[in-house]
């Protein structure tokens, strides 16, 4: 899975799919902040989600800072425990709005 991908499902969910590694997140981060335009609330499923690096996390981190500046409230689900892993080490995983 070399590209990443993020479309809406029929339930309004944003799927995440592909590798989130520094090739991609350029490019997935332009699709995510154009599929937020007028959204009041998203979450993000990144159960699809191969290979990841810290630009993955990184790449959560900007979405996040998208969403607040946009007052969308936003959850992920799905993340692998690779990414938390990252998160984790980063000591940033409290602070990913995960889904319960």
């Amino acid at each position: 899975m070399p590209d990443a991908i993020a479309s809406l499902d029929q339930q309004g969910v944003m799927q995440i799919s592909g590798d989130l590694i520094f090739a991609n997140v350029t490019a997935l981060l332009g699709q995510i902040e154009r599929q937020l335009d007028g959204s009041e609330e998203m979450l993000l499923d990144l159960s699809g989600v191969g290979d990841v690096d810290s630009s993955g996390l990184a790449l959560l981190l900007e979405v996040m800072e998208i969403a607040r500046r946009r007052s969308i409230a936003l959850r992920f689900r799905g993340l692998s425990e690779a990414l938390l892993g990252i998160a984790q080490l980063s000591n940033v995983d409290q602070l990913l709005p995960l889904e319960e």
